[in-house]
Parts: C-alpha cells; sequence; structure tokens
C-alpha cells in the first residue's frame, strides 16, 4: 500500500489522499478483525483526523474555548447531517456556522426565519421569463452548502415545512420538477428556548430531521476576556482561510462510512434505543431513525479521531446530541422538572458498556 500523504487540490487546498491498494483490516478493541471490511477502512484515516483538526483549530480563532463544540458540528457535517443550535442570542450561534463553511471553502447563506417568511422565500419559485416565454425556476437560499436557519422557530409551520424535503432528499421539488442541491448540503438551524413569544414550536417530524443538536454556552472568564481583547469578531469571520474544500469533506464522510462497527457496539445502541422506549419518564423514545443517526454521528466522531473503527466511548459522547431533541417527556415527568437531556445520561449510566474479552467490567 502506498504510504498516505498530503497533496494540493485544484483549488489550492490541502487534502489528505486516500489510497485504493489493499491494507491490512484493523484489529479492534474486542480481539476481532472485520471480516469484509472495505480496503478504504484505515487508509488516510490520520491524515483525515488531522485535517479535521485544523479545521476545528481555525474556527476556535473566532469560538474561544469551544473546541467540543465545533468538534461535533465538524463530525456532523461529515456524516451528511444537520445541526441544530439552541441557546441565549450573541454567545456565537452565527459565528459557528460561518466559520465552518469558510473552513472548508463551502457556499454559506443565511435566512432570518420570521413570522411573515414564505416557503419560496427558502427554497425559491418559478417565475415567468418574458423572452423565453415560460417560467424558469429562480433558486432560493436554500441552493447552498451550508444554509444558516437563524431562529426557526419563529417562523410560521408552513415556512418550516419549506425545509423538510431539502433536508431529508436534498432536493427542491416545484410544479412538478425537482431541483438537487448541491453537494454536501447541510442545515444549520438556531433557536432561542428561553424566549417563547412569538414562537412555534418544532413539530416532532422537524426535529428528528436534526442529526445532532447542541448547546454553545457562556464562554469562560478567560476566553471572554479573550473575546474582549479581539474585538468585534464579524470581519475576522470573513477574512478566515479555507482550510480545505468539499472534496476533501467527501473523503472524510467516505472514511466514516468504511468505517468497522463491532455488533457489540452496535448492540450497545440497541440497548440505549430500547432503554429509552421503555422509560418511565418518555411518552415518545428513540426510533430507528434515532439508532441510525447514533451510529453515523458515533462514526464521524471517530474519523475526526483518527480512529477505524466505533467505541463504545463514541457513542456516549453523542447520546445525548443525538437522541435527546428526538425524545418526547411524558406531561407529568415534565411537570416535576424532568427533561430529555437527563433521561439520556440516566440511560447512559445504567446501560452496561461492552468490555473487550477477558477485561474487567
Amino acid at each position: 500500500m502506498a504510504s498516505p500523504g498530503s497533496w494540493k487540490g485544484s483549488a489550492g487546498h490541502r487534502l489528505p489522499q486516500v489510497t485504493s491498494a489493499t491494507s491490512s483490516a484493523p484489529t479492534t478493541p474486542f480481539g476481532e478483525e472485520p471480516a469484509g471490511s472495505g480496503p478504504d477502512a484505515e487508509v488516510g484515516l490520520e491524515d483525515i483526523s488531522a485535517l479535521l483538526d485544523e479545521v476545528v483549530q481555525n474556527v476556535g480563532k473566532v469560538l474561544y474555548g469551544k473546541s467540543d463544540i465545533v468538534r461535533l458540528a465538524v463530525a456532523c457535517l461529515v456524516a451528511g447531517g444537520h445541526l441544530l443550535v439552541e441557546d441565549l442570542p450573541g454567545v456565537g450561534k452565527t459565528t459557528l456556522a460561518k466559520a465552518l463553511a469558510r473552513s472548508l471553502g463551502l457556499e454559506f447563506r443565511r435566512v432570518q426565519f420570521t413570522a411573515d417568511l414564505l416557503p419560496s422565500d427558502v427554497t425559491g419559485a418559478m417565475i415567468y421569463d418574458r423572452d423565453r416565454g415560460q417560467p424558469v425556476f429562480r433558486p432560493g437560499p436554500v441552493f447552498s452548502n451550508v444554509l444558516l436557519a437563524d431562529e426557526l422557530n419563529r417562523a410560521s409551520p408552513k415556512a418550516q415545512s419549506a425545509l423538510l424535503e431539502s433536508m431529508e432528499e436534498r432536493q427542491v421539488s416545484m410544479d412538478g420538477e425537482t431541483f438537487p442541491l448541491p453537494s454536501p448540503f447541510m442545515v444549520i438551524a438556531t433557536q432561542n428556548p428561553f424566549d417563547a413569544a412569538g414562537t412555534y414550536l418544532l413539530p416532532h417530524s422537524q426535529r428528528d430531521r436534526f442529526l445532532l443538536r447542541v448547546s454553545i454556552g457562556y464562554p469562560s472568564r478567560e476566553n471572554e476576556d479573550s473575546l474582549l481583547v479581539s474585538g468585534d469578531s464579524r470581519h475576522v469571520v470573513d477574512m478566515l482561510p479555507a482550510v480545505t474544500d468539499a472534496r476533501g469533506l467527501e473523503l472524510a464522510a467516505a472514511a466514516a462510512d468504511g468505517l468497522y462497527i463491532d455488533p457489540a457496539v452496535r448492540g450497545y445502541v440497541l440497548d440505549l434505543v430500547e432503554a429509552s422506549r421503555v422509560h418511565p419518564d418518555l411518552s415518545i423514545g428513540a426510533s430507528p431513525r434515532a439508532a441510525l443517526a447514533t451510529m453515523r454521528a458515533a462514526a464521524a466522531v471517530a474519523v475526526t479521531n483518527g480512529r477505524p473503527y466505533v467505541t463504545p466511548a463514541d457513542i456516549q459522547a453523542v447520546a445525548e446530541p443525538v437522541l435527546a431533541h428526538r425524545l418526547v417527556v411524558d406531561a407529568a415527568a415534565a411537570l416535576g422538572g424532568v427533561d430529555a437531556s437527563a433521561v439520556v445520561a440516566q440511560i447512559v449510566r445504567s446501560v452496561p458498556v461492552p468490555v473487550r474479552p477477558g477485561a474487567r467490567p
């Protein structure tokens, strides 16, 4: 196998080289070699992980002290998912979206969701062209690589639903025609969970389309002091260099698809999902789509860590961001102050973790 290295893409960005020669199968922590794993399962992972680390560090130049959140956002994009950011105004939600798009050399667009927003303001519309004598499609801002749906819950349910097809099918249907979206495509939606005035709760079907839900939170005193020293960071975001481009992200996604997942790790996911379905504080547990999302997100996290297999620790790292927003807390439990995040944490603590053969539990 040719040794992995680096090369320049057409835009001059650094990309990891993934070779296609045969390679030995990686040994997993459970003492088995993954039978039938593809030749790309291990190739170039160190380069890909290093590249994703550069992206995290690049975003960290404008989002201080939030490398864990940035790493989850990068993993979400690698997994081909969408990100829901719930937090107070002014903590860096827009900065995260713009910096991520800039670091990956992706096209970024922003839509401010308001009560009077129309679906066509997001997806585009058919416009009559006098020269052609026929209607033509004018693409909306959804035709981008990274779409920031700012304050998604302030738009009407009709406007919110404009994103459903785009997020799931990666396309827009208009007047019997289908228009594919660019690849990659990611929606980063924000909402303020503490201000309910003039908002519309996201329906369960909409929340379920977000791979991860995260909260940025306040910075530490030291990081906030660094922010005060640097001043307004908006112009800094616009000047961030691109670490890679869509090709680099494509290679990272291919690496995540080729990771080995031990049956014991899959069983761990099934145990977590099953525990949510019978938990007394939940009226709706995790769906099969949630189980698939957990595996996808965990594989992307493993890629960021440069490992050719998924571990139970990867599952635990994504359990709350993947599952909490998909669960529905029972009304009586909600009155008692129980929230979905606490339930997921309790489930993770109670479900036994698979261990390698011969190791103590």
